[in-house]
């Protein structure tokens, strides 16, 4: 006869086990997500003859549908409390909409116009920025790591700028309006799947009157070009939806601490993929101007590593 001392000890185990393999799990969606996201280049490249802005209205028109769908099926108790959100929340979700449609627009738009290596650039930078919205907005105190890590990256930028001349505004953009968007999310009410759905939900009017406005003027892509094309295009949303999915389920499984890591997995295969496969210059500017961000982004993983340490039960 089992004890009660063997009982309690094989109940430990039990739970033990569904929270290695929850983990586990975890981890695995989180790295098929940052996989996915950083593999995104060969697939908006593929769009190369298409404008940024119609690419784009088409994302937010299938990712739409692939949301309504996938809820209807799931749970339409769901789909009738989104219907009746306050105003508030509808703003809110409407800002959130605003900044990762503008997102979007200059992924889409950089890939296509063989600016990938910047692209990583921004998505390096975004923690960064995150760091700094957080100051900003809400008045958080950074540690002397963070300040050393947000000049290092401000020197970065600052080179690279001396450099070429130019600010490297679309590595700006997209890390700041990501940031925004992620800033937003953080005030969000709602889940981050029907969060997503309001989102779309949002954008989706404009996107469609632009294509059909498109289609009336005779300038829309679509059903003009191969029909492998427009398969990708209507695929779109599903390519969208995947990973956030993975996303939102890793995030319950897996610390924070951890996901900040793995977050890097993303901008690295991208900058593989604009040195590798579509033979982007790198040059010693560069070189330098990245140098400094990813310092920055290990001072700022060491911080928040020896932070959690310090103040794990």
């Amino acid at each position: 006869m089992v004890s009660l001392r063997q009982a309690s000890a094989q109940q430990d185990a039990g739970r033990y086990c569904l929270l290695v393999t929850a983990y586990r799990t975890g981890v695995w969606q989180a790295l098929s997500a940052y996989s996915i996201w950083g593999l995104f280049p060969l697939y908006w490249t593929l769009f190369h003859g298409i404008a940024a802005l119609e690419v784009l209205a088409h994302r937010i028109v299938w990712s739409f549908v692939a949301v309504a769908v996938m809820l209807a099926v799931i749970d339409r108790v769901r789909v009738r409390a989104l219907l009746s959100l306050p105003w508030r929340t509808v703003v809110l979700y409407g800002a959130a909409a605003s900044l990762i449609g503008v997102n979007w627009f200059l992924y889409v738009w950089g890939v296509n116009a063989g600016l990938v290596v910047q692209t990583s650039l921004g998505y390096f930078m975004t923690p960064l920025v995150n760091v700094v919205l957080g100051v900003v907005v809400f008045r958080e105190r950074l540690s002397a790591a963070q300040w050393l890590a947000v000049a290092l990256a401000a020197a970065g930028v600052v080179y690279l700028t001396v450099a070429y001349g130019v600010l490297p505004w679309l590595a700006l953009g997209l890390a700041v309006t990501f940031g925004g968007y992620g800033l937003t999310k953080k005030k969000a009410p709602m889940p981050a799947f029907d969060g997503l759905a309001v989102e779309t939900a949002l954008l989706v009017p404009i996107a469609t009157l632009y294509l059909g406005w498109l289609g009336w003027s005779g300038s829309a892509a679509f059903l003009r070009v191969s029909g492998a094309t427009e398969a990708l295009l209507a695929a779109s949303g599903l390519i969208t939806i995947v990973p956030l999915v993975l996303f939102a389920s890793a995030v319950r499984l897996v610390p924070l601490s951890i996901i900040g890591l793995l977050q890097y997995i993303s901008p690295t295969i991208q900058l593989v993929l604009g040195l590798v496969v579509f033979r982007e210059p790198f040059t010693r500017a560069q070189l330098i101007g990245f140098g400094c961000v990813w310092g920055a982004l290990v001072v700022f993983a060491v911080d928040g590593l020896r932070t959690r340490a310090r103040t794990a039960p």
